[in-house]
C-alpha cells in the first residue's frame, strides 16, 4: 500500500508528538482515498494529514505554531516532498512562515522567502494568507510540487458565521482537492503517541457539517419528490463524511443526495430521466444553482439528455448539449459511462459542479457475478465523492420533502450513524429512537459499503478498523435455533460481523470473537473431485461432498478449460438472504462466492459449509477433476455410484455437519444428523425417481431434467413454509419428510409444481398458489397412489362444495378465484377429461408463440386450447367461473360441441 511507505518515511523517527500546548488545531476531515491521517488524538480526531494530487504532494498540519513545534515532523515532510522532484529543489517559504528558514538552510536546502511564485518545487505556508493564488498552488500541486501548509480554521469560522468553511477558509481553497478539510472543531490535546503503521482506528469530524443550509438551499419551493412514473429508480448509498440524502422514502432509501468534494460539490439522482421530469423543475432548478455556487457560468448537458436540456434551457440558464469539456461550470450527465472519470473528478475537486442520473439494476442484471461498487461505471465517479449508486431498487411515488431542521436529529446517515453504533457499543452511549429504528438498514448498508474493496484508502480502512476493535470487545450473538436473536442490535452486528470478517486484515485473529465453539473436524487432504456437465439457460451447482468449518481455508486447483469463464465456487448450501426477518437463528447471509480466475484460488467462508462449484450457462465439461487441498468429508450418496453397503457402513457417518443425497433428477441437502440412520438411500432414490418422472410427465417434458432440482432444508428460511426457487427452501423440522411416502409431501410436490408453472398459462395473481397444486394431486394419484381427499384435507369433498358455494353466492367474482377456489376449476376439468388432457394441454404451450402478456388475453387463449384439446367447447364452462371470456373466443369455438352439464351449470 503506498500509503504505508509514505507514513513511513513521514514519521520516521518519531515515537510521539506533543500537543499539549496552548495552540488550539482544527480536527480534519479525510475524504478522498489518498488521503491519511500522520497524527491522531485518542479520541479518533486526525490532527496531521497528508496527500496526494495530481503529480503532487501535501501536508496539513492543525495549527502554524507546530511548524516550530515539530522540526522533525517538518524535516521529514520536506524530505517526502523533496524526494517527488527529480531536480535540484527550490523551497518556497511564505513570509509569515519564514522563522523556518534558517533550519532549512544550514542543512543546505535551496530557500526563497516570499510569496508563491514559478520556479518552486516545495512551498511552505499557513492556511490564511492563500486566497489570491488558490488556483495557482492547486495547479502547482495538480503538476508535481509539493506543500506543507499549516492552519487551524475555528477561528476564522467565527469571524465569518456565514461563510461556510469546507469551501471557502482559504486553506481548505486548496487542501480539499487532495481530500483534507480543515474543520471547525477543535482538537485534542495532550501527548499522543506515533504508531509505526497509519493509524486507522479514526472517524472524520461530523458534527461540524449538519448541511442543513444546503437543503434550505435545495428544497426551497419544494415540498414533494413526485417521481410517480415507469421509472424506477435505484437507491444511492450515502457513506462519505461530506454526503448527505435529500430525497428520501419514509425507510431512509435515498434516490437524491449530493456531497462536497474538494471545492465542488455533485449531486446524483438515480433514475436519468428524473434530471428532465418536469414535477422535479425546481429542485433541478435550485441542484443548478447549488452546483454553480454563484459564478452563473456554463451548464454543460450530455447530448442524449435532452429532456433535461430543454428543462434547463426554458428556465434561463446558460446550457449548451455537450460532452465534458473545459469551461464549463456545471456539468450534467448519465451513470453509464466512466469515460473522462478522472478528468471529471478534478473538475469537481476544483469547484466544478456535477449533476449525475441514472440507476444501476438494469446493469446489475446484465452483468451477474460483477460487483456493482466496483465494477458499475458511475460508481468509479463517484465512490470516492461518498456516493454509490446500488443495484436495489426503490418505489416510484411521492415523497415528501424532510424537515431540515430534524434531519441531523431524525433522519439517517449512514456514517454518522455507524459512528453511533460503535459508540453506544463501546462507550455505552444511549442510541435515540430514531437511531434504534435505523439499525437494520444500517446492516444492510454496511455490507454494500464494504464492497466497495478500496483497502489502499485510509477512510475505508479506518472504518474497518473501528469495527474489527469493536467486535473484539462485544459479545457477539451465538445465535442458532436454540438461541435466536430479535434486537435490531443483534442483526447489526451479525451482519457487520460477517462482512468485516471478510476485508479485514487479519481475520484469524478476529475469528474466535465471532464464533466461540468451532469444532475440530477431521478432514482429507487432496480431493480429487470429477466433474461432468452441461448447462442450459441457467447456471448449475455441483456437489463436491466435501465441507469447510467455521473460518477454514483451503486451496482449489482448478483446471484451465474453465478459468475466467465465469464459473465459480461456493461455500455454503444456504443460500437465502434473511435480512427482512424480525427473528434470527443464523446469520442473515452464509453463503459465499469465489470467481474462477486463476489456476489456484484460495476460498474460505466465516460461517463454513459445503463445498460447491458452480457451472455458468451454456458450457460444458467431460470428466474435468478438480483438486481441494484441505476439506471435511460430508455424508454424501450418490445414485449408481454409493452402494448402501458403504452408506451404512461408512459414508452417513462422515463428520462434516451436511448431507447430501443425488439422485436421478434431484438432489436433497440437509443436517446430517437427520440421514446418520437412514439405511436404505436406494429406496429413497427410487421414490423420488418415479415422482420427478411423475413432475416431468405431467409437464410433458423429457423424463430427465436438464437440471436437477435442489432441496435445501435450513434452519430458517426467507419466507413461507417452504418457497419454490433453485434450490427450493424447506425448513429442517420437516427434513424427514422428504424420505419416505408415507410422510407429508403435498408441500415440497407443491414447490416442485411452482418451478414448472410457465407465465403463458398462469392467470396472476389468481394461479400463483393454485396450479402448483395440481402437481401435488397428480403425484399423489399417479406415483403415491394416495387419492386427493386423503392428500390434503383442503381437498375433501365436503370442503370442495363449500367453497364453490361460497364463490357462486358471491357473485363468481373473479378477484375470489384464487388458491384452493381456482383449483376448483382445474379438478373439474380433471375429472371430466383426466390427466392426459392436461398433459397435452401443456405439451401445446411448449411450442405456442404470441400469447398476449396481459392476463385477460391469456385466458382466452387458455379456454380455446383446452377445448381443441378435448374437443369440447368449454367457454360456457369458464364463463361460469367468472373468466372474461371475449366472444371471438366464443365464436372460433362455436362449432365445437357445447360441455353443457358441466358442474358449474347446476349455478348459473
Amino acid at each position: 500500500m503506498a500509503c504505508e511507505e509514505h507514513y513511513s518515511a513521514l514519521m520516521h523517527g518519531l515515537e510521539k508528538l506533543d500537543f499539549s500546548g496552548s495552540p488550539v488545531p482544527s480536527a480534519m476531515v479525510l475524504t478522498r482515498d489518498h488521503a491519511f491521517p500522520l497524527a491522531l488524538s485518542p479520541k479518533g480526531q486526525v490532527l496531521i494529514a497528508a496527500s496526494c494530487y495530481g503529480q503532487g504532494r501535501m501536508v496539513v498540519l492543525g495549527h502554524e505554531q507546530y511548524l516550530r513545534d515539530f522540526p522533525d515532523l517538518v524535516e521529514n515532510a520536506l524530505s517526502w516532498l523533496i524526494s517527488s522532484v527529480e531536480h535540484t529543489t527550490t523551497v518556497g517559504i511564505h513570509e509569515s512562515c519564514k522563522d523556518i528558514a534558517y533550519n532549512l538552510s544550514i542543512s543546505g536546502t535551496n530557500v526563497k522567502v516570499g510569496d508563491f511564485q514559478s520556479g518552486f518545487d516545495v512551498y511552505v505556508c499557513d492556511a490564511y494568507g492563500v486566497d489570491q493564488c488558490a488556483k495557482q498552488l492547486v495547479a502547482f500541486l495538480k503538476a508535481g510540487g509539493g506543500l506543507l501548509i499549516a492552519g487551524q480554521a475555528w477561528h476564522w469560522a467565527t469571524i465569518h458565521p456565514d461563510k461556510n468553511a469546507f469551501l471557502h477558509f482559504p486553506g481548505n481553497k486548496i487542501c480539499s482537492v487532495a481530500g483534507i478539510y480543515l474543520s471547525t472543531y477543535y482538537g485534542e490535546h495532550g501527548t499522543f503517541s506515533v504508531p509505526k503503521q497509519i493509524p486507522t482506528s479514526y472517524h472524520s469530524v461530523l458534527s461540524s457539517k449538519d448541511f442543513v443550509r444546503d437543503l434550505e438551499f435545495l428544497l426551497k419551493g419544494v415540498s414533494e419528490f413526485d417521481i410517480q412514473g415507469e421509472a424506477v429508480p435505484s437507491e444511492v448509498l450515502v457513506h462519505g463524511p461530506l454526503a448527505f440524502p435529500i430525497g428520501t422514502t419514509p425507510n431512509g432509501g435515498a434516490f437524491i443526495a449530493g456531497a462536497y468534494y474538494g471545492q465542488g460539490r455533485v449531486i446524483v439522482s438515480t433514475h436519468e430521466a428524473y434530471l428532465g421530469h418536469e414535477p422535479l423543475t425546481t429542485f433541478m432548478i435550485n441542484a443548478i444553482h447549488w452546483l454553480d455556487e454563484g459564478h452563473n457560468g456554463l451548464v454543460g448537458v450530455q447530448p442524449q439528455l435532452k429532456g433535461a436540456y430543454k428543462l434547463l434551457k426554458r428556465s434561463g440558464l446558460e446550457c449548451q448539449l455537450t460532452h465534458f469539456k473545459e469551461g464549463l461550470s456545471v456539468y450534467v450527465c448519465t451513470s453509464y459511462s466512466d469515460a473522462q472519470c478522472d478528468e471529471i473528478q478534478d473538475f469537481v475537486a476544483e469547484g466544478g459542479g456535477l449533476l449525475i442520473g441514472g440507476h444501476a439494476w438494469h446493469w446489475a442484471y446484465t452483468h451477474r457475478g460483477h460487483n456493482v461498487m466496483t465494477d458499475y461505471p458511475g460508481n468509479h465517479i463517484l465512490n470516492e465523492m461518498g456516493l454509490s449508486i446500488l443495484e436495489d431498487t426503490l418505489s416510484s411515488g411521492l415523497y415528501k420533502t424532510p424537515d431540515v431542521q430534524q434531519v441531523s436529529t431524525k433522519g439517517y446517515h449512514f456514517r454518522k450513524l455507524l459512528q453511533r453504533f460503535i459508540e453506544h457499543m463501546t462507550l455505552s452511549k444511549t442510541l435515540t429512537e430514531h437511531e434504534q429504528a435505523f439499525l437494520k438498514k444500517l446492516g444492510s448498508d454496511y455490507a454494500k459499503y464494504l464492497r466497495i474493496q478500496a483497502h489502499d484508502s485510509a477512510s475505508y480502512t479506518s472504518v474497518v478498523t473501528s469495527l474489527t476493535e469493536m467486535l473484539k470487545k462485544v459479545d457477539f450473538p451465538q445465535v442458532s435455533d436454540k438461541r435466536p436473536v430479535s434486537s435490531a442490535k443483534d442483526h447489526l452486528l451479525l451482519h457487520i460481523g460477517t462482512q468485516v470478517y471478510k476485508v479485514c486484515s487479519d481475520p484469524d485473529t478476529l475469528l474466535p470473537y465471532i464464533i466461540k465453539n468451532r469444532p475440530n473436524l477431521p478432514t482429507v487432504s487432496n480431493a480429487r473431485v470429477c466433474i461432468s456437465v452441461k448447462t442450459e439457460d441457467f447456471k448449475e451447482w455441483i456437489s463436491t461432498g466435501l465441507y469447510l468449518s467455521p473460518g477454514m481455508k483451503t486451496y482449489i486447483e482448478i483446471p484451465p478449460e474453465i478459468i475466467g469463464k465465469d464459473w465459480q465456487v461456493q461455500i455454503g448450501c444456504q443460500s437465502d438472504d434473511l435480512g427482512k426477518a424480525e427473528v434470527l437463528k443464523r446469520a442473515p447471509v452464509v453463503c459465499e462466492l469465489f470467481p474462477v480466475n486463476a489456476e489456484k484460488i484460495h476460498v474460505c467462508n466465516l460461517w463454513g459449509g459445503l463445498i460447491y462449484l458452480i457451472a455458468p450457462p451454456k458450457s460444458q465439461v467431460k470428466g474435468m477433476e478438480i483438486i481441494i487441498k484441505t476439506a471435511i468429508q460430508a455424508p454424501y450418496y450418490k445414485s449408481d455410484e454409493t452402494t448402501v453397503k458403504d452408506w451404512v457402513n461408512n459414508i452417513r457417518n462422515a463428520p462434516a455437519p451436511w448431507a447430501e443425497l443425488e439422485f436421478e433428477n434431484i438432489i436433497l441437502t440437509m443436517d446430517s444428523d437427520i440421514i446418520r440412520q437412514l439405511e436404505r438411500p436406494d429406496k429413497v432414490a427410487t421414490l423420488w425417481d418415479n415422482i420427478m418422472k411423475g413432475v416431468a410427465d405431467l409437464a410433458a417434458k423429457p423424463a430427465k431434467f436438464p437440471r436437477k432440482e435442489r432441496f435445501v432444508a435450513d434452519v430458517q428460511i426467507s419466507a413461507g413454509f417452504l418457497h419454490s426457487g433453485y434450490p427450493i427452501m424447506m425448513h429442517t423440522e420437516s427434513a424427514w419428510d422428504l424420505m419416505g411416502p408415507m410422510k407429508d409431501m403435498w408441500g415440497p410436490i407443491h414447490e416442485l409444481g411452482h418451478n414448472q408453472q410457465r407465465s403463458v398459462w398462469e392467470f396472476r395473481p389468481h394461479t400463483t398458489e393454485c396450479t402448483c397444486n395440481i402437481w401435488s394431486v397428480y403425484i399423489h394419484e399417479t406415483v403415491l397412489q394416495i387419492s386427493r381427499e386423503q392428500a390434503h384435507e383442503e381437498m375433501t369433498s365436503a370442503r370442495r362444495l363449500r367453497r364453490i358455494q361460497s364463490y357462486v353466492k358471491g357473485g363468481q367474482n373473479l378477484k375470489e378465484w384464487e388458491v384452493w377456489t381456482a383449483l376448483e376449476t382445474y379438478m373439474q376439468l380433471q375429472e371430466k377429461f383426466g390427466w392426459d388432457a392436461f398433459k397435452t394441454v401443456f405439451a401445446a404451450y411448449h411450442h405456442m408463440k404470441d400469447v398476449p402478456d396481459h392476463k385477460e388475453g391469456k385466458m382466452n387463449v387458455y379456454t380455446e386450447t383446452f377445448s381443441k384439446v378435448v374437443n369440447m367447447n368449454l367457454a360456457p364452462f369458464f364463463k361460469a367461473w367468472g373468466w372474461p371470456i371475449e366472444p371471438s373466443t366464443e365464436e372460433r369455438l362455436s362449432s365445437l360441441p357445447v360441455w353443457s352439464d358441466h358442474p358449474m351449470a347446476q349455478y348459473i
